[in-house]
């Protein structure tokens, strides 16, 4: 069994932002060489997150404005752990949207239903974060 393992990084201009990380994602398991296995694909930092959706903007609108609703950013006091921080509501969003997603490798190919693609969440940006590709298989 072969084993590959890439660690993307993201830089997000906005605090929230939506990346769709599928083409670099193609992009490692073509390095990887594996025709069948799985792939992990997960956010390396506890405000941000990897999930499999439809890229359709209005679909992330929504997303925006749902966990906003959820976990609103301010007031800041609302939350004890923003003490020394103000990014309480950033682990609460990305506890609902997941750290990570596991894709099966099929005849080299991520084996993805239709629409589905991958993102890359970010929850309190504008600084560099990272992402694991792990890929397992023959």
């Amino acid at each position: 069994m072969k084993s590959y393992k890439k660690e993307l990084w993201f830089a997000t201009s906005k605090r929230r932002e939506f990346i769709n990380i599928t083409p670099e994602v193609n992009e490692c398991l073509r390095e990887s060489g594996i025709k069948e296995g799985l792939l992990l694909c997960n956010a390396m930092h506890i405000t941000a997150s990897v999930f499999i959706n439809d890229d359709e903007s209005g679909l992330h609108h929504d997303y925006e404005v749902w966990l906003e609703k959820l976990a609103p950013e301010k007031p800041h006091s609302q939350y004890r752990h923003n003490g020394f921080e103000d990014n309480a509501d950033a682990h609460m969003k990305r506890q609902v949207m997941g750290r990570e997603v596991v894709v099966a490798i099929t005849n080299g190919q991520l084996d993805f239903g239709p629409w589905e693609q991958i993102f890359y969440g970010e929850f309190d940006g504008k600084r560099r974060k990272r992402v694991l590709v792990k890929i397992i298989g023959e």
